[in-house]
């Protein structure tokens, strides 16, 4: 009987401490910060798509190529820090529709009015176009972009 009390006594004590050690263990170890579900699917080491890759529907459809067009986004990101790829790609949509028929409505007449705080709309306006022209040329610029984008992959 003594015996089986010790053995159970050592257990008792081996548990324990393997018990306290497991619980320092888990203590110490960092906490992970939850992740999205974005995150989750995406790997950290994917490679992310060139510039110049995003814009080849874009490119094909104003007739230029990927990497043209991705130099002329540089030179305007110099001369306007601000300047997003969405307006970029806005600018030049929206003067390819409208060049046509208005040709003071150029990229770079465009790009000076974002330049200047105003949105893309407001500057259509001050070339001439009605609120109503600007923004049917705003969307019709985004559905032509989107189109060019999906043709692309």
């Amino acid at each position: 009987m003594k015996w089986t009390s010790n053995l159970c006594i050592s257990t008792a004590l081996a548990c324990g401490l393997a018990l306290g050690t497991y619980t320092a263990a888990v203590a110490q170890k960092p906490a992970h910060a939850p992740r999205s579900h974005r995150a989750a699917s995406q790997s950290s080491t994917a490679p992310r798509p060139k510039d110049h890759d995003t814009f080849r529907g874009i490119a094909a459809k104003l007739n230029t190529t990927p990497d043209a067009l991705e130099s002329a986004y540089q030179t305007a990101m110099q001369a306007n820090p601000k300047l997003k790829r969405g307006q970029f790609v806005a600018a030049n949509m929206v003067a390819h529709n409208l060049s046509a028929k208005n040709p003071n409505i150029t990229t770079q007449a465009i790009l000076d009015g974002l330049q200047s705080g105003k949105s893309i709309g407001q500057t259509l306006q001050g070339l001439g176009l009605s609120a109503r022209e600007a923004k049917e040329a705003e969307r019709q610029a985004d559905r032509d972009a989107k189109e060019a984008q999906k043709q692309a992959t």
